[in-house]
């Protein structure tokens, strides 16, 4: 199991890569073979597109288009698949894998204080784990008599007899797969190191746990996800894989009639008492805190993660997302800002001018040609200015004045989530299609700047626009279109593609139609998009 999903990563690595934003879309390809005669067909088309242009996902079933969102779980589901929650016996065991980690040993608190009587925590070094003698001893005071099991929930043998073990007189009853580990890196930047060491708790212990007690009475079945496999998080390519996986096994038990729930939990705040809570939350910084604020998620205290848990296990929805969120903090990030996954739950703010507004962003068109204009000299500078600010903006910095120019990104504090920010902020400052290795393969602000400079504006040493400007060119200017033409053809296929496609731009030009390309689809309007399926499509 592990391994497949291991392959199915490293399969899509190219495809991530070369992407400015990873799109998934699937078709229901029986449909779309009984209606490719249809125009209906091309309208479901061309309302796919016009989706797609704002969103990661879509799916086509049935003839409508859905799009993932989520919404505020406000009473019982009724059509989740799920069961209504039965109340344990308290006789009955609890299993805890990941038991004598933080957030196990906070949870077995939390249960022992709620009734809980019989706790069997797991652990890859059971009773020998750090102050877990402690631990037992204070579940004992809330009245919960507590077994240390040490094994591999990764390893099927380990998981067995760790069942095998639980008295007949207090059988399972409920299990909380609460084991993981976090091993940070982008997609492409993943080692097979990386990819075991994460999936094996998260996806092999699920499924082992999951054969192994499917023909038992159990009352509950919780997986403790996490909100990265909802959101697909940057940064975190073999954590959100495992997690989506434990969400989609989850939801394959309940079809089956199993309980099952996933809980897709956001940051965990570290608690003073409890130590951290949650591995995801625990190695960050103050600069990556920040960074959370600015998008309006919040770190859970201990209480507020309890309470959440006490909703979602009375809950009869299979899958639930609980994480801190500032509505109001989300609306302010704009139409375009705020995450397709939210936008059910919030209204964008409006975004009001007035006389003493700042001026409008620069756009990056309006960059390159300003660069153009400089001397390279200027021009480095400039770009070198525009990268620390940035720059000082990922990190919460007051000002750039703080960022060394030649001062390695390593040493500066970035890791996979905010590399990959500083793309995306680079991407929308300057309109190139940056890799998210960016800060890998250029290790200082200075580097980076000078790439930069070969990119945004790669011929502005000497490519200063005639005086008359582009009006005054002719078709004289065209006399070298055919030996272009000729070299062309005789070169690869790629040399071949390029040309063709900025000689159908150039037809477009001519007879009024602006060409729409993929980069283009999310700054199209909507009658741009309908123009570029009908004439696409026509009436297919």
């Amino acid at each position: 199991m592990r391994g497949a999903l291991a392959d199915l990563l490293r399969r899509n690595v190219a495809a991530t890569a070369a992407a400015r934003r990873h799109v998934v879309f699937v078709v229901d390809l029986e449909e779309v073979r009984q209606r490719t005669a249809s125009t209906f067909h091309g309208r479901l088309l061309a309302r796919a597109v016009l989706d797609l242009a704002v969103e990661d996902a879509a799916a086509l079933r049935a003839g409508e288009l859905l799009v993932p969102r989520l919404h505020r779980d406000d009473g019982p589901a009724e059509s989740d698949d799920g069961s209504a929650a039965r109340t344990p016996d308290p006789d009955g065991t609890v299993l805890i894998t990941g038991g004598l980690g933080s957030l196990g040993r906070t949870l077995a608190r939390h249960l022992a204080s709620r009734g809980a009587r019989r706790l069997l925590l797991l652990s890859r070094r059971g009773a020998e784990s750090p102050g877990a003698a402690e631990l037992v001893a204070e579940l004992g005071e809330l009245g919960a008599h507590v077994e240390l099991a040490r094994g591999d929930v990764a390893r099927r043998d380990d998981v067995a007899r760790v069942l095998a073990e639980v008295p007949a007189a207090h059988p399972l009853t409920a299990v909380v797969h609460a084991a993981g580990v976090l091993d940070d890196g982008m997609v492409e930047s993943l080692t097979d190191g990386q990819v075991e060491n994460v999936l094996a708790p998260k996806v092999d212990g699920a499924w082992h746990l999951h054969e192994l007690t499917r023909e038992l009475d159990l009352v509950g079945f919780t997986c403790f996800s996490s909100a990265a496999g909802v959101f697909g998080t940057a940064g975190q390519g073999a954590y959100a894989a495992a997690n989506a996986f434990l969400d989609a096994l989850m939801n394959q038990r309940a079809a089956a009639g199993l309980p099952a729930r996933s809980l897709g939990w956001g940051l965990w705040a570290p608690d003073s008492g409890a130590g951290t809570t949650d591995g995801m939350g625990g190695g960050l910084g103050a600069a990556d805190r920040a960074r959370m604020d600015r998008t309006g998620i919040r770190a859970l205290t201990v209480e507020q993660g309890l309470a959440l848990w006490d909703t979602a296990t009375s809950s009869d929805r299979v899958h639930l997302v609980p994480i801190g969120l500032d509505l109001v903090t989300v609306a302010g990030l704009g139409e375009e800002g705020i995450p397709p996954l939210l936008r059910d739950l919030v209204r964008p703010a409006r975004r009001r001018r007035s006389a003493r507004s700042a001026a409008p962003a620069e756009s990056p068109a309006d960059l390159a040609r300003r660069l153009g204009r400089l001397s390279p000299a200027e021009r480095d500078r400039q770009l070198l200015n525009l990268v620390l600010g940035q720059i000082a903006a990922v990190l919460g910095y007051p000002s750039a004045d703080g960022v060394p120019a030649d001062g390695p990104f390593g040493d500066l504090g970035f890791d996979s989530l905010s590399s990959v920010e500083l793309r995306n902020r680079l991407n929308t400052a300057t309109g190139l299609n940056l890799p998210a290795s960016l800060v890998f393969d250029h290790p200082t602000p200075a580097v980076l700047a000078a790439h930069l400079g070969t990119e945004v504006a790669p011929d502005a040493a000497g490519a200063e626009e005639p005086a008359d400007g582009p009006a005054e060119r002719g078709p004289d200017q065209l006399s070298g279109l055919a030996q272009a033409v000729e070299e062309a053809l005789a070169g690869e296929n790629a040399q071949r593609d390029a040309l063709r496609g900025q000689l159908r731009a150039a037809l477009r030009a001519l007879d009024g139609e602006p060409g729409l390309g993929v980069d283009e689809l999310s700054s199209a309007s909507v009658d741009q998009l309908y123009a570029f399926v009908d004439r696409e499509l026509g009436d297919a």
